[in-house]
C-alpha cells in the first residue's frame, strides 16, 4: 500500500489528507482518502495521480471526525470524484455510517475502525494489521502527563489501540510518528490510567 499525504506542502490551515493506493493498482483495489482537509489544491494533485487503469480516482472517503479542517473540501471532492463517504456519525455529505470494530477495504488492505470518543464524540482511528499502521485523526495518542481527564470510553478504546501491533501512526496534523511507537503507546496508556475520570 502507498500512502500519500496530499496536504503536506499546503499553505492553508488544513488537516492531513491521506491518499491510499494499492501497490499494484489492481482493479479490485479501493482508491481512498482518509480525511479531505480544506485545501482545494489537492484536487489537481488527485487528478494527476496514476490511480490505475480504468479506475475511479477516489472510491471511498473516510472521515476521522467532523471538524471543519478535516471535512470542508468534501462537497468539492464529491462533485469531482463521486466517492462513497464514510464517517462514524451521519452529517451532510456522509452516505455510510461506520460501526466500532467494522472492517473496510482501503487500497489493497483491510482496516479496522476503532471508535475513540474524546477529541469529538465521532472520532475514529483506522488500523491496518498487515502494515502495522494507524490513522489517528486528531486523537492524541502520545500522552506524557497524568494531569488529564478521560472518559471510560476513551480509556477502553485506548487499551484496544495499545494492544495492536503498530509501528507508524499517521496523525491528522504533522508528520508520521515512527519512533518507539509501541513503547510510547504503552507509556501513554499508563498515564491515561493514572489520570482522572470524567
Amino acid at each position: 500500500m502507498k500512502i500519500i499525504n496530499l496536504t503536506h506542502d499546503s499553505d492553508t490551515y488544513t488537516s492531513n489528507a491521506y491518499f491510499l493506493l494499492g501497490d499494484r493498482k489492481a482493479i479490485d483495489d479501493v482508491n481512498a482518502l482518509v480525511d479531505v482537509g480544506r485545501d482545494p489544491l489537492i484536487i489537481d494533485k488527485i487528478k494527476k495521480l496514476d490511480a490505475g487503469a480504468g479506475k475511479h480516482k477516489i472510491e471511498k472517503v473516510i472521515l476521522t471526525h467532523n471538524h471543519y479542517d478535516h471535512v470542508d473540501l468534501l462537497p468539492i471532492i464529491k462533485d469531482n470524484f463521486a466517492p462513497d463517504v464514510y464517517a462514524f456519525h451521519s452529517f451532510d455529505g456522509v452516505g455510510h455510517v461506520l460501526k466500532n470494530g467494522q472492517t473496510l477495504k482501503l487500497a489493497d488492505r483491510r482496516f479496522e475502525v476503532i471508535h475513540i470518543p474524546g477529541h469529538t464524540t465521532d472520532s475514529i482511528c483506522l488500523y491496518c494489521e498487515q502494515d502495522k499502521v494507524l490513522f489517528s485523526g486528531d486523537t492524541t495518542l502520545i500522552i506524557t502527563t497524568t494531569n488529564g481527564s478521560y472518559q471510560e470510553d476513551f480509556v477502553r478504546a485506548f487499551e484496544r489501540i495499545a494492544r495492536r501491533n503498530i509501528t507508524v501512526i499517521y496523525p491528522g496534523h504533522g508528520e508520521p510518528i515512527t519512533h518507539r511507537v509501541k513503547q510510547s503507546l504503552y507509556s501513554s496508556l499508563d498515564n491515561v490510567r493514572k489520570s482522572k475520570r470524567i
